[in-house]
């Protein structure tokens, strides 16, 4: 964690340390000023200026390398060798330049405060700085009998009541970052189980919606989702004045071929079955479950005629299937009802259903065929004498009645389709 969070505050620590180092590289030029004021050009000045040259270009050659290596400022020695140069040369300033003792004193204290406030994230360091400086003052008063001892005694103790104030508040400060540092990855942390539990949400929700929408055996439409589909196909051909044909497809005997091969195989049946449905449409159609062996299918811009004949392709592929579980003895076949939408009619409902009864019609027949249901005729000459089933069917046993069959009409049946499904 510690590692963390010095790598996070590295840039910062870097920008403040080379602003430091820079500063004191200017004070130190300044000085230089102060001391031939004081000095002149005597040997004492031109001892100071070389130092004091020294220190400035140390500065500036160290806060370079913390600019070109931001790493560099929690290395170890090139930061504490210029503090420790830059201490020492205060401390040689207060033998070779003649001053009032209390602009020593308060150039101290301003460097002891200085090591806590430029020296990022090193407090054993700043310690180590501020004990030398301690040392180096205590060496000085005694190579320099003109220190008064009262002047000496007060300067350790202010130096050493900035140490216990500057160490106060660096560990206060350190503790705080540190606390904020953690809080700030908590709170990534949290922000981020909160973003993969969104994700796990919008994926439940995906499922969800995919669920509620597809047959969980076949992968197609389910019945509530193709009315869905088929209503929205309905208003757009009522508004383009567009055909919209309706079929159901019922699997032929398939109780029967549920109970001799069990259910697996049933449900084996049904998805290849829907397999076959999808690879004959268009991918403007839309096919769904309607409930147990049935699909229906909506054929938008289809009339009765291309309707016949997609049917008719899905009935001869489905045919041709061998299926190696069913063995040579049972064929796969299924049963087409085909109708379309009328001008006056606002909903599925009687398409289906004459779809619907086109199915029985085709099951009496015997099965593994397409049949189209007639046009309703209006409403007064159906109350007289009711539809005529029987003259309007068409049947399509073979793949050569698709073409022709649909202007055809069919022998005279019975005047009801019969009562069951076979």
């Amino acid at each position: 964690m510690e590692n963390l969070f010095k790598r996070s505050i590295l840039a910062h620590h870097a920008c403040q340390l080379r602003l430091a180092l820079c500063l004191i590289a200017g004070l130190f030029l300044a000085f230089a000023l102060a001391d031939y004021s004081v000095l002149g050009s005597s040997g004492a000045f031109a001892a100071l200026l070389a130092i004091r040259l020294v220190t400035v270009a140390a500065c500036l050659l160290v806060a370079l390398a913390v600019w070109r290596r931001p790493a560099v400022t929690h290395m170890i020695l090139p930061v504490n060798l210029v503090c420790l140069l830059c201490l020492s040369v205060m401390l040689l300033t207060i033998l070779l330049r003649p001053l009032h003792e209390g602009i020593h004193v308060a150039s101290l204290v301003v460097a002891s405060m200085a090591l806590y406030l430029f020296l990022p994230n090193r407090l054993p360091w700043m310690l180590a700085g501020n004990a030398y400086l301690i040392v180096g003052f205590l060496t000085v008063s005694l190579a320099d009998p003109s220190l008064p001892p009262v002047l000496v005694m007060t300067s350790l103790l202010l130096l050493m009541f900035v140490n216990l104030l500057g160490w106060m508040t660096i560990t206060r400060i350190k503790r705080l970052k540190r606390e904020q540092f953690s809080l700030l990855l908590e709170e990534r942390s949290a922000n981020r189980r909160l973003k993969e539990e969104i994700r796990e949400r919008e994926e439940l929700e995906t499922q969800l919606r995919h669920m509620a929408c597809t047959d969980g055996l076949t992968g197609i439409s389910n019945r509530r989702h193709f009315f869905e589909l088929a209503e929205q196909e309905l208003r757009r051909a009522r508004r383009d004045g567009t055909p919209l044909a309706v079929c159901m497809v019922d699997v032929d005997l398939f109780k029967q071929l549920n109970d001799r091969h069990g259910h697996a195989i049933g449900d084996l049946v049904l998805s290849t079955v829907a397999g076959c449905c999808q690879s004959v449409l268009r991918e403007s159609d839309v096919l769904g479950r309607y409930g147990g062996e049935e699909f229906v299918i909506a054929l938008p811009l289809a009339d009765l005629g291309t309707a016949a004949a997609i049917a008719e392709r899905l009935r001869n592929k489905v045919s041709a299937l061998k299926l190696p579980m069913l063995g040579n003895e049972t064929s796969l076949t299924v049963t087409v009802g085909i109708s379309r939408i009328e001008a006056g009619e606002s909903r599925l409902d009687a398409a289906l259903l004459r779809a619907d009864k086109a199915l029985y019609e085709g099951k009496a027949r015997g099965r593994n065929c397409v049949v189209v249901a007639p046009r309703p005729l209006p409403d007064n000459h159906a109350s007289s004498r009711g539809i005529d089933w029987a003259s309007c069917l068409i049947t399509m046993p073979d793949a050569d009645a698709a073409t022709d069959a649909v202007g055809t009409l069919a022998a005279p049946l019975a005047a009801e389709p019969p009562p069951g499904r076979f």
